[in-house]
């Protein structure tokens, strides 16, 4: 009998998403991040720290296209929902802005200090901000995808199935398409995980918050990607969730990175003519 479906131990799930320990050069790409992010801040226009809600980390940095009514690409960032901040990914903007793109790279409250399902809160705030004030940074407000890696990969499906009108008065389809780079798309594995203890998941966030349970329904298109050089079962994650919008008749497509991992799969975001920036880029041209 398996400990989890799927697994024989509890070591084999810690090791499957232990991404960082499946990375021999983790080190080389969290040194790349802060660099090339560092290097986009002081290259590229930007506005950093844009409130959009009332505690200190509710924050977008804004990088405006140098041309108004420009197409708005939001990134969220990863980490498990529990580490890192929008200042290690400002790097994303440098593909994007250079392709014509106003960027926005949204900052969040982490866990354990706050739960996944307020992460989410605050992404749908983040993104209502962006209609509401992006034409001040050259953005279009009819124009607005978001693309989210790992962890943000979850939360930009999450952002992407919003009830707009509902509950933010907003227009329906307020995002036009939605990225998620080696998304986690199924939480039910993670209690059982390392990550339980900083996750502070209970059944509710679970079913609520993983993608692969409630579909695709509602959300724009999607274009996924994922590294092939991705542990398993977490490469596995996309693989099904692609599956799922496929069989529901979801506008789906799939970008593979084969000679990538889970910290290399974004580093196209760092030059526009790179092949997922290209790729990115062609996919807001079909959705626009």
């Amino acid at each position: 009998m398996d400990w989890y479906p799927g697994f024989r131990t509890q070591e084999d799930l810690d090791a499957a998403y232990d991404l960082a320990a499946a990375a021999p050069d983790y080190a080389t790409w969290t040194a790349f991040y802060r660099d090339q992010s560092a290097s986009a801040r002081d290259e590229l226009p930007c506005a950093l720290g844009q409130r959009f809600g009332p505690t200190v980390e509710e924050y977008v940095d804004v990088f405006p296209a140098d041309k108004p009514n420009a197409p708005v690409m939001v990134y969220i960032h990863g980490g498990y929902w529990r580490r890192l901040s929008a200042r290690e990914f400002s790097f994303a903007a440098r593909g994007f802005t250079r392709a014509g793109f106003t960027t926005v790279v949204t900052n969040y409250a982490l866990c354990p200090k706050v739960t996944i399902r307020e992460i989410t809160r605050q992404s749908r705030a983040a993104l209502a901000w962006v209609y509401q004030s992006i034409a001040d940074f050259n953005g279009d407000r009819n124009r607005v995808f978001v693309t989210g890696h790992s962890a943000g990969g979850q939360q930009a499906m999450r952002v992407g199935v919003t009830d707009w009108a509902g509950e933010y008065d907003l227009p329906a389809d307020l995002v036009k398409g939605v990225v998620p780079v080696s998304g986690v798309f199924d939480l039910r594995p993670l209690p059982y995980s390392y990550l339980a203890t900083a996750l502070r998941l209970d059944l509710e966030t679970i079913r609520l918050e993983s993608p692969m349970l409630h579909g695709p329904a509602g959300a724009p298109p999607v274009l996924l990607s994922v590294g092939g050089q991705e542990p398993g079962p977490f490469r596995q994650q996309t693989l099904d969730f692609l599956k799922l919008c496929q069989d529901t008749g979801h506008d789906v497509s799939f970008f593979d990175q084969p000679d990538r991992h889970h910290f290399s799969g974004i580093a196209d975001f760092n030059d526009a003519n790179a092949p997922l920036a290209r790729a990115v880029a062609d996919f807001v041209a079909a959705n626009s």
